[in-house]
């Protein structure tokens, strides 16, 4: 039996009926490109799981990893280590101001599970409150917390209680249907209502900038006016940068877009640019004070894993040293124009949008009613998905792209080129004809 398909038998494939799991295997990975076991290379235009963000065998972090196991590999977390010291001084460096107290974990789900904590720990309340278009993660808390279709399965028999959602902020499908230039961005405004008719509700968790579900870009004043809300009814703000974090979006963090501070910010994938596991809780100092008198209830054997944690000092380093944020600023408005061409080409593409190196393709059947070719039901109950048949052909042509139902998302390695934006943007000019062709 060869390794495909002992893997297929012994092991799960996550989110997938397991007889349709037909996975690649991967050889080696350098750079910008991954390469399988029949030697083909693929340009990764979506850092894999949006988290490689340097890159693969960035030398400099795989030295760091080395030069940490020989000195101390690992000691239980209620001990101090000095690169614990170390990566916390980066921490609040870059970190928005005010956000100095850290929790580490192996995971952004770890991540957000803590926060939740945290904010009910901290109120003393219990609901949290999340939005529709939403995913925080695959555990009990963080599975309640999303608001997609990945949640569904979950409520027969791993939902907690305590979580409601509200609307999400989508300009292009605007969930109360109305125009962008008159809403009053209704979609954030609908908070303050929920606040003053629901009792107990300890915090809001939002992605400043909604990853999977189809990076969703808020207007300027959407994130300001929720820092209002929450703080008016005295409800804590926590911001979920699990994709967003790390110079995806031109920012050390996206939420500096647009100069707003939550209470908590949860961070994981681009912390240490995929090469080890590693989730941050970060809280303010108001949160962080509360405990200095109450029991820190939460902890995991591995949190502040000293390998995990000097990858993470060493990719801000890498970071630093190669002026990554930017050129994901650079590279993003290069890429933003690509896709505006293709969208004038293309009746297929329904909408276009992105910021750094984080965009989303949505395709639709007719441009001006916006039916989409697919929908959550068509995912959830195991039916052929059009993006994953234009993704396929994508791969056949040597550029691997991520997608989710009816939209694409760009998100390449943060040290991409111009030359393999405009191979991954000419391999899929190409591939759009399918969805084109069935209009």
């Amino acid at each position: 039996m060869d390794n495909v398909n002992f893997v297929k038998k012994h092991n799960y494939g996550t989110w997938s009926v397991q007889k349709d799991w037909n996975p690649l295997h991967i050889v080696d990975a350098e750079g910008c490109y991954f390469t399988d076991s029949n030697n083909n290379n693929y340009l990764d235009f979506s850092s894999q799981a949006v988290c490689s963000n340097l890159g693969h065998k960035n030398q400099n972090i795989i030295d760091a990893i080395a030069k940490q196991a020989e000195n101390l590999s690992y000691v239980a977390p209620w001990f101090t280590t000095n690169i614990r010291a170390e990566l916390s001084k980066l921490l609040v460096e870059v970190y928005p101001d005010g956000l100095n107290k850290f929790f580490f974990s192996t995971s952004g789900t770890e991540a957000n599970e803590a926060a939740f904590k945290i904010a009910r720990m901290y109120t003393g309340k219990y609901k949290i409150i999340s939005r529709y278009s939403s995913y925080h993660g695959s555990t009990p808390g963080s599975i309640s917390a999303t608001g997609d279709l990945r949640r569904w399965t979950h409520e027969k028999y791993s939902k907690t209680d305590g979580f409601i959602f509200g609307p999400e902020c989508n300009c292009y499908r605007c969930p109360f249907n109305l125009d962008q230039d008159s809403c009053n961005v209704q979609c954030v405004e609908y908070f303050d209502y929920m606040l003053r008719n629901e009792m107990n509700v300890a915090a809001i968790i939002i992605e400043p900038i909604v990853g999977t579900n189809g990076v969703l870009i808020p207007p300027d004043n959407y994130l300001p006016r929720l820092r209002e809300i929450c703080s008016k009814h005295n409800v804590l703000l926590i911001f979920d940068e699990v994709m967003t974090g790390w110079g995806r979006t031109g920012e050390w963090f996206a939420c500096k877009h647009w100069n707003t501070i939550p209470d908590i910010i949860t961070t994981a994938k681009g912390s240490t640019s995929a090469y080890a596991p590693l989730g941050i809780t970060a809280t303010s100092e108001k949160i962080a004070s509360f405990f200095d008198d109450n029991m820190f209830s939460h902890g995991h054997t591995y949190e502040s894993h000293p390998l995990l944690l000097a990858t993470a000092k060493a990719t801000i380093e890498e970071m630093i040293r190669l002026n990554i944020n930017q050129n994901s600023t650079e590279m993003g408005i290069y890429l933003g124009k690509a896709l505006k061409i293709l969208k004038n080409k293309h009746k297929s593409i329904g909408d276009i949008r992105g910021k750094g190196l984080f965009w989303a393709v949505e395709i639709v059947k007719d441009l001006k009613t916006k039916i989409p070719f697919n929908t959550p039901m068509d995912k959830y109950e195991n039916r052929n998905i059009l993006t994953n048949q234009i993704c396929k052909e994508m791969m056949n042509n040597g550029v691997y792209m991520f997608s989710w139902i009816s939209h694409f998302i760009l998100a390449p390695p943060l040290i991409i080129s111009k030359k393999d934006i405009d191979f991954a943007v000419s391999v899929f000019d190409k591939c759009l004809n399918i969805a084109d062709e069935m209009l």
